[in-house]
């Protein structure tokens, strides 16, 4: 299949602005790409591109006074199958596990460890390891926190989350990150599009979407405690620690977002 995407994005600065984007689709996901992805800056301004440390790209602009308007549009092709679900997964001893995978064992920016560790050993101590843990973690977590688009909070965490019972698809994604850790499972943040594909459409307004990966039997596997069911053509974008890793926009200087739009559609014939 083949899905169309894409955002516009539109900021006010008041000053000259350097601005750190992570809006650009995963390298894992070039080779399925159709068109070229390119950033589109209006007016045009100098970039740059680098990978940061978590294998994302990272491109630097430095916005100038005024408005300026940031988009993208293209198309991707994708198997068309849903998130791979293998329940014999199995959780590896911390002993066992590669060395890159240790940092998603810590605690991070909106995912205390610290603060939640003895809630999760409380709930999810009797429950099966490996794939059976985590789900009963997404299951706990889809329960817990009501949806509202209205209550997106930049700075609630993991612990406020699970305190404030209410948010959006990054605090699903980051009290289940931590619990996670706290259970000795790494897991990592992801950002990306994810459409409105084999699922009724969901009245809120289209944004880019979170969800997270947890490392069970050698490799990474999807999950998402918001919609907490498999679904058909996640796009990545960026993985991290948290949010702040993959944070689309990082300002170093005032400025007011104008205008924010995203699409994901599957492309008809």
């Amino acid at each position: 299949m083949q899905i169309r995407a894409g955002y516009e994005i539109e900021y006010e600065c008041p000053q000259p602005t350097p601005m750190l984007l992570v809006l650009s689709v995963h390298p894992s996901r070039f080779p399925d790409l159709s068109t070229p992805h390119r950033i589109r800056f209006d007016p045009y301004v100098s970039s740059s591109n680098y990978e940061d440390g978590f294998g994302n790209i990272c491109t630097r602009i430095t916005a100038p006074p005024g408005r300026i308007k940031i988009s993208a549009d293209f198309q991707i092709g994708d198997t068309g199958l849903p998130d791979v679900v293998v329940p014999e997964a199995q959780q590896l001893p911390i002993e066992k596990l590669p060395e890159d995978t240790l940092v998603f064992l810590l605690g991070s920016r909106y995912c205390e460890t610290d603060a939640l560790s003895d809630i999760a050993w409380k709930l999810f101590e009797n429950t099966p390891t490996g794939w059976a843990r985590v789900q009963a973690i997404c299951d706990y977590v889809k329960d817990r926190i009501v949806f509202d688009y209205m209550k997106a909070n930049p700075q609630r965490t993991a612990w406020g989350a699970n305190h404030e019972q209410i948010g959006v698809c990054r605090d699903y994604a980051h009290l289940a990150i931590a619990f996670c850790r706290c259970m000795n499972i790494p897991a990592r943040y992801c950002t990306g599009y994810l459409g409105d594909i084999g699922v009724p459409p969901d009245p809120n307004p289209m944004d880019f979407s979170a969800w997270f990966e947890a490392f069970l039997d050698g490799r990474w596997y999807t999950f998402d405690a918001r919609n907490n069911r498999p679904r058909i053509g996640r796009i990545l974008m960026a993985r991290g620690r948290d949010a702040t890793d993959v944070a689309i926009t990082t300002s170093f200087g005032p400025n007011t977002l104008a205008s924010f739009k995203v699409h994901t559609d599957e492309v008809t014939a």
